[in-house]
């Protein structure tokens, strides 16, 4: 079945390096660093005793004071990016049919903070059920897309996807397929995250994912390179627009890029391991490739998963290798979590914003922390001098995750 087309035409960001889409833009092109010692909570007892935090934050720019305590921090972070795609998109309310635009927000942990702290308080107060009337509320996922929907009014399809840190992309999936299939002329889509908690950072911890270079924050976060011992927690939203091209074009909308293709497959073979050969993101990549159309020669660059863990990345650059031969010896590959640490469930849409604006200004941004490389991985360009200029036509931008899920995300410059 052919889908209708369909176009980005505002994008926002709340991120460690910045917390709107143009300092988040010029952070990338600087190689600016967002790891920090975490001050969100008293990490003496922990293993991991940094990430990429948001600096500077003031959710009263966007949410009432009093509204914003009735929800947990990942709804502040996704209100905060969606307001800056709607304005960048210049949509308002009057200016649309709003049953004809939705939304869909990806989380992979969501409200965890909220319904853990509570939970503790439970058992601390001899679990007595003095639960607070937003506890719930709060820690209900589906509050995201539903305070965004109220927000908006948007009166069509509101739900959140789960699939730990591909979750943006499945709600970019999602919200392209209710536009593609004529459903909707708008949605409003992306990924919001605020995993930086005793619980996600302990968690993690457990589960030996997270680097412990505490003796080295600024050096931990480095993808493809040697040494590299887990990834580094962030958090933030990234937020798009998506709409039909004709609806776009109708009323003069500024247009980023085209979603040309969505792959997306499951791994089924581990929990936490990835395949060592990379098959599940091989066969991700190429069908979004197929979906487009477009051959592996016209493919000059790769916004990677590059989450900086052993596992992650040697099963990423066997899936590359696999699909693109020899022609990823001229390609350019660089890691947007070099830069922010793992957004989780929010990084597919940050480094999908952050892929759009390196195909609008033609240039790929660096990839820090690369000191020596992996004798175990390729020899590519992975832009580990500073950015470099790239005229691209299309481009890919990966995510992977926890339990096997794979996603490739094909875009198409307008």
């Amino acid at each position: 079945m052919e889908l209708r087309r369909v176009v980005v035409t505002g994008i926002g960001a709340v991120t460690p390096i910045g917390n709107d889409v143009t300092d988040f833009w010029n952070s990338l092109l600087t190689g600016t660093n967002g790891v920090g010692m975490i001050t969100h909570f008293d990490t003496t007892e922990y293993k991991t005793k940094f990430a990429c935090e948001l600096k500077g934050f003031d959710v009263s720019k966007y949410m009432d004071p009093k509204e914003a305590r009735k929800v947990d921090v990942c709804t502040h972070y996704a209100v905060a990016a969606a307001v800056e795609a709607m304005t960048d998109a210049g949509l308002s309310h009057g200016t649309y049919n709003p049953e004809r635009a939705g939304v869909v927000v990806g989380a992979g942990i969501g409200g965890v903070a909220t319904t853990a702290l509570d939970i503790i308080d439970f058992a601390l107060d001899n679990q007595r059920p003095r639960f607070s009337p937003f506890f719930l509320l709060k820690s209900l996922n589906n509050m995201m897309s539903g305070n965004l929907s109220i927000r908006f009014d948007l009166q069509g399809p509101s739900f959140v996807t789960s699939s730990a840190c591909t979750s943006a992309a499945a709600a970019l999936w999602d919200a392209r397929n209710m536009i593609g299939l004529g459903l909707c002329d708008i949605m409003l889509t992306g990924g919001s995250e605020a995993g930086i908690v005793p619980f996600g950072i302990g968690g993690f911890n457990a589960m030996r994912a997270l680097s412990t270079r505490n003796d080295d924050i600024y050096t931990a976060s480095r993808p493809f390179s040697i040494g590299r011992d887990g990834f580094v927690m962030g958090e933030g939203s990234g937020m798009l627009v998506l709409e039909e091209y004709e609806h776009a074009v109708k009323r003069g909308a500024k247009i980023y890029a085209e979603i040309a293709g969505i792959g997306m497959t499951s791994d089924a073979y581990h929990v936490t391991h990835p395949r060592p050969d990379g098959a599940g993101a091989r066969k991700a990549m190429e069908l979004a490739l197929k979906e487009g159309d477009v051959g592996i020669d016209m493919i000059p660059y790769v916004n990677t998963h590059g989450t900086s863990t052993p596992l992650g990345d040697a099963s990423e650059c066997a899936a590359i290798q696999a699909l693109f031969g020899d022609h990823a010896d001229t390609m350019l590959f660089n890691a947007t979590k070099s830069m922010t640490g793992h957004l989780l469930g929010a990084g597919a849409a940050v480094e999908c914003i952050a892929t759009i604006l390196e195909m609008q200004n033609n240039v790929v941004h660096p990839t820090i922390n690369f000191e020596d490389p992996d004798p175990e991985l390729p020899v590519w360009d992975f832009c580990i001098y500073g950015p470099v200029e790239c005229d691209m036509e299309y481009a890919l931008c990966n995510s992977f995750g926890f339990g096997g899920h794979n996603a490739s995300i094909l875009l198409k410059k307008v």
